[in-house]
């Protein structure tokens, strides 16, 4: 009896692990058969705010922008067409020196074709009297022969051939007295326009020489400014010889913005190899105020760089919107109740901060100015500034808690 109660300690001894699980596992199943199930909560959305713009379709000048250096229309050096020493220098032929058409700029001496004058008019007066001498023994010639029984008298006997020969010298020598008259009134070299010396190249006292560079001269009266544009900006322009093409010109000077008005006058209709552009020339008549000047108004001054404003071509249903509203081609358009509509927009042209849109929106919807990398088509968002939104059901949420129901 003993041993078998000694093996029952020892069985039961063992068996007791086995049984404390068997007990634990009975009361977990019984809690998981009791268990309730969650209360199922809606997932909360958030949704973004952004900001809008209400567009309207309009009419547009697809304006041009460009840039260029201010220049003389016209311009021209200076050359001396006599020889001489200068005797004379004017005050105003100086760099920067503003001069009118038909001043006296400069003297070369004029001794010396002074006495070529004096010596042409002794000449043309000494060949006219020989002239007129020659004219008198002609008609005596024809008094002699008035009475020749042989025909007509001989042209030698007339005195013609030498009445012919002192005409010739009459005119030989008119031209040398007109010869001598140039060379002395070009002794005074004078300013051939209105305008401003760029450079003086001589000095009171210098002898110079035919062809010498005293200087140069530039004109006033026209200023004309070359303007780059691409090849395919030119469609942009109603015509590019159209005079009422317009152009606006600023730059800063003396620290401020001034304006001048022009218009192109031409295209120079060859394209530049290197930089692919093609240049419009547009032109400012009047730049340095000479005829004209209100109070205030600044000269534009050549070497001048300018910004330029080409007026372009008008187009209708035009919208303009800042560069970073698009993204890949499209528009986030937001609806009346707040959803997003990714929009294909129509980009007809682009400059640096502006898109310009034709035909991809109708007056009075809104656009949104925010970043769209974040927007997708038929997300719910808030307007800036408005009360609430009305966010769309979440609908993974909705059915999650049907199927747990």
């Amino acid at each position: 009896m003993d041993k078998q109660k000694e093996m029952i300690k020892i069985i039961l001894r063992r068996l007791s692990p086995l049984l404390i699980i068997g007990v634990f596992v009975a009361g977990a199943m019984v809690l998981l058969d009791t268990k309730e199930a969650p209360e199922q909560k809606d997932t909360p959305i958030t949704v973004p705010i952004i900001d809008v713009q209400t567009v309207t379709p309009q009419t547009l000048s697809l304006n041009l922008p460009s840039y260029g250096v201010v220049n003389p229309k016209y311009k021209t050096q200076l050359v001396t067409e006599v020889q001489g020493r200068l005797l004379n220098v004017s005050a105003n032929f100086v760099a920067g020196g503003v001069v009118q058409k038909g001043e006296q700029l400069a003297i070369i001496e004029p001794s010396d074709y002074e006495a070529d004058l004096i010596q042409a008019e002794a000449s043309v007066a000494q060949a006219t009297a020989a002239l007129n001498e020659e004219k008198a023994r002609g008609e005596v010639a024809k008094v002699e022969f008035k009475d020749f029984g042989n025909g007509l008298p001989p042209e030698l006997g007339l005195r013609i051939p030498q009445l012919k020969k002192e005409q010739a010298n009459v005119k030989y020598a008119q031209a040398a007295l007109a010869r001598a008259q140039r060379n002395l009134e070009r002794t005074v070299i004078r300013a051939p326009f209105d305008g401003i010396i760029k450079a003086r190249n001589v000095d009171l006292g210098q002898y110079v020489t035919l062809g010498t560079n005293l200087g140069e001269l530039y004109d006033t009266s026209i200023a004309e400014i070359r303007l780059p544009l691409t090849n395919e900006d030119l469609a942009y322009l109603e015509s590019v010889d159209n005079p009422e093409t317009a152009v606006t010109l600023t730059a800063l000077l003396a620290g401020k913005q001034v304006t001048w008005q022009g218009n192109i006058v031409r295209s120079e209709n060859v394209i530049d190899e290197q930089t692919r552009m093609i240049y419009l020339v547009a032109e400012i008549h009047d730049p340095y105020l000479r005829n004209s000047k209100t109070t205030g108004q600044l000269p534009l001054k050549y070497g001048s760089f300018v910004n330029a404003i080409i007026t372009g071509k008008s187009v209708d249903d035009v919208v303009k919107l800042p560069r970073h509203v698009i993204r890949n081609g499209q528009a986030a358009v937001v609806s009346k109740d707040n959803i997003i509509d990714m929009r294909k927009v129509n980009i007809i042209r682009s400059d640096v901060d502006t898109l310009y849109i034709k035909g991809s929106f109708t007056a009075g919807e809104r656009v949104s100015t925010t970043s769209i990398n974040s927007l997708s088509a038929g997300q719910s968002v808030k307007v800036l500034g408005e009360e609430s939104a009305k966010p769309a059901a979440n609908t993974d949420v909705e059915a999650a808690t049907t199927a747990g129901e």
